[in-house]
């Protein structure tokens, strides 16, 4: 175990963590999103929202029960995200998805949105938050997880915000539907 694995912690977002949420969101550096792109709804305009009005969507989300997802903190400050719910939370992100084939009425969950801050990218955080985020929802109950990523050559940081391809490739995410550009990824737990 390296040092910083000692000081590493995952933990699903919940009421008491919200202000650790916009802690990390709030920062210039994850923007202005607050992790609703897939929550309201359509594109058009949404490269003109601020993050005020991203801002308050997310509190309408908190404020309905609607806690999507996982904190990693590293020496006690959130370092990264990993929004996943249940696919059909997100309209547009489920209009992607391939269909259930759990044959259950477990719904599948969706990861639709990842983010490890810039500062510690490329350290192998991303795999740790992936791998302790998949090992809560299979002790929740999940059956199945959907990841959408962004592929190609060259993408920025900015462009792969539903998580890279090889992050979803190393977890062992098979893949569902290949589109050139946002194939859907798979994993049954």
């Amino acid at each position: 175990m390296t040092q910083i694995d000692a000081k590493l912690e995952v933990r699903r977002l919940t009421p008491e963590l919200e202000e650790d949420f916009y802690k990390y969101h709030g920062r210039e550096s994850e923007g202005w999103c607050f992790c609703v792109a897939w929550i309201v709804p359509g594109w058009v305009g949404w490269s003109d929202r601020t993050a005020e009005e991203n801002r308050a969507v997310r509190g309408l989300q908190f404020l309905a029960g609607k806690h999507d997802g996982y904190l990693l903190y590293l020496d006690g400050e959130p370092v990264g995200w990993c929004q996943a719910a249940p696919v059909d939370r997100f309209p547009k992100l489920a209009a992607l998805a391939v269909d259930s084939q759990s044959g259950d009425s477990t719904p599948d969950y969706a990861i639709s949105c990842f983010s490890i801050h810039p500062r510690l990218r490329k350290q192998g955080l991303a795999h740790r938050l992936l791998s302790e985020v998949l090992d809560d929802l299979a002790a929740r109950g999940v059956k199945r997880v959907q990841a959408f990523p962004r592929c190609g050559r060259g993408l920025a940081a900015d462009e792969v915000w539903t998580g890279p391809e090889p992050l979803y490739r190393k977890a062992r995410f098979i893949v569902a539907r290949d589109e050139k550009e946002r194939p859907v990824f798979v994993k049954e737990l």
